[in-house]
């Protein structure tokens, strides 16, 4: 198939690597000439002159361009291409739906994956393998064309999920875009915080990381994506602010057991989002390994625990300084497991933590 893809960022380089494996012919413009240039030096694209060029004969147009510029390049490309079927990569969806203005070609669509990488230079084509890529036909959508995004979704490796465009951009404001919010309330305030003369930023403990791990993200993309859906998250943040409203409630009455059903219903609804990960989540054990800063050591020891046949399920690193080296946290499916994981490491000389990834849940008080 001849696919065209406009915009040749990360995200549509991406998409251009992928559909290389099924065979597809692909060419590619973009409004920023490094960027295509950028598409092309990576073997993404053949270079298309124009927009009109690139989506002339093509059977189907992918538009990844920039969310603020994503409304008006859809409704660019649908009046110069002809009967080729049109998508879209944008993460949301309303605002690119009413610009395609009841078109039977178009079918909006969102891949919930990337990377904290930019530019085509760092486009992969196993980018989508294993994501949600979400679909938003309308009543007037053709069907055929449903069904032609619907498997080259399928064959780029993700799993296409129907849904309304309105609905879809409520689902990411809390899934996406207020934490990302919160991430940058939580860095900001904590930044600009001093508490008798200490900066909380100076002792910083994992907790904080682990927040703000997506706080000051790219702004060029970002502050598009906040304005464009602004209404939905905006919605979302008053229902947090209700939500966390009852808990300042709670904290001045000394409602312990208002706090713990609190607690268990998050421990509850976390375990439920890690069972689309893994098989069984209550059984991860977490190992906080503390390591020196210096070449091979984390080479070193997923060789050690790969000899022993240890699976490591997941693995993270927090570096603390070149002198202090850091903590390496690993996740290792059972008890059993996740001790022979210690003792093979202690045996090395490193000091290990284990704990239960998911705690045990509280007991409903009534």
């Amino acid at each position: 198939m001849k696919i065209a893809i406009v915009g040749t960022g990360l995200m549509g380089a991406s998409v251009a690597l992928a559909a290389q494996r099924r065979g597809d012919d692909l060419v590619g413009w973009d409004a920023d000439p490094d960027a295509l240039a950028a598409a092309v030096a990576r073997g993404a694209v053949q270079a298309a002159s124009s927009l009109e060029d690139a989506v002339a004969g093509v059977e189907l147009v992918v538009v990844a361009a920039p969310i603020a510029h994503l409304p008006a390049t859809v409704a660019a490309v649908l009046a110069a291409s002809g009967e080729a079927t049109v998508t879209d990569v944008g993460s949301t969806k309303a605002s690119v739906v009413r610009a395609a203005n009841g078109s039977p070609r178009f079918v909006g669509g969102h891949p919930i994956c990337g990377s904290e990488t930019r530019g085509a230079e760092n486009a992969s084509a196993g980018l989508f393998e294993g994501a949600t890529w979400f679909l938003t036909p309308v009543a007037h959508t053709d069907p055929a064309r449903h069904r032609l995004v619907h498997g080259f979704v399928s064959d780029l490796g993700a799993t296409p999920v129907a849904i309304d465009a309105d609905a879809h951009d409520r689902l990411v404001a809390m899934t996406s875009h207020v934490p990302h919010v919160l991430a940058n309330i939580v860095a900001n305030q904590t930044g600009a915080s001093r508490v008798d003369g200490h900066e909380p930023l100076a002792h910083a403990g994992g907790s904080l990381r682990d927040m703000t791990r997506i706080a000051g993200a790219n702004p060029r993309i970002w502050v598009d994506i906040f304005l464009d859906n602004g209404n939905a998250i905006r919605g979302a943040l008053a229902e947090h602010r209700r939500l966390i409203e009852q808990v300042e409630a709670a904290l001045e009455q000394g409602d312990a057991g208002f706090l713990a059903r609190w607690i268990g219903e998050a421990s509850g609804n976390r375990r439920r989002m890690l069972e689309r990960e893994y098989p069984d989540p209550g059984s991860l054990q977490r190992l906080r390994v503390h390591v020196p800063d210096r070449p091979g050591v984390l080479a070193g020891i997923t060789q050690a625990l790969g000899a022993e046949r240890i699976n490591i399920e997941d693995f993270e690193l927090h570096h603390m300084s070149p002198e202090r080296g850091g903590t390496l946290t690993v996740l290792v499916e059972g008890e059993g497991e996740a001790q022979r994981a210690a003792t093979l490491l202690e045996s090395q000389g490193y000091s290990v933590v284990i704990s239960p990834v998911l705690e045990a849940e509280l007991p409903d008080e009534g």
